[in-house]
């Protein structure tokens, strides 16, 4: 194991087992989950950080902020230990982050126990 990284990171799941991150990654371009995972690397190795990479949204929520090509994402997630667990992540359209996403990944938290 790597002694230089920081967190572990783990897909959060649903009660039927599905992990809506993954799924979201799966279907966005090369480029795009290239620049993402890169991003997440950069908070499993450097953690805590703060702007420009992550900015905290609320009580153990947290938000990585990646400019890709032509658009901006999002993925917000959790420290649990030292696992950084992936609750949502969305395509930035308007410059606030939107109240449905962030409630979305507020439900998660609370059902993952944070």
């Amino acid at each position: 194991m790597n002694i230089n990284l920081r967190l572990k990171v783990a897909f959060y799941k649903t009660s039927t087992g599905d992990e809506p991150v993954r799924k979201w990654l799966q279907d966005l371009i090369k480029e795009d989950k290239k620049a993402i995972g890169e991003d997440i690397k950069t908070v499993q190795f450097g953690w805590p950080l703060g702007m420009p990479i992550v900015r905290k949204l609320d009580k153990n929520l947290w938000e990585v902020r990646v400019s890709l090509k032509s658009r901006i994402a999002r993925i917000l997630f959790t420290v649990h230990e030292d696992t950084m667990v992936l609750l949502h992540g969305f395509i930035k359209k308007s410059a606030r982050t939107p109240v449905n996403d962030l409630k979305l990944a507020k439900k998660r938290l609370k059902s993952f126990g944070g």
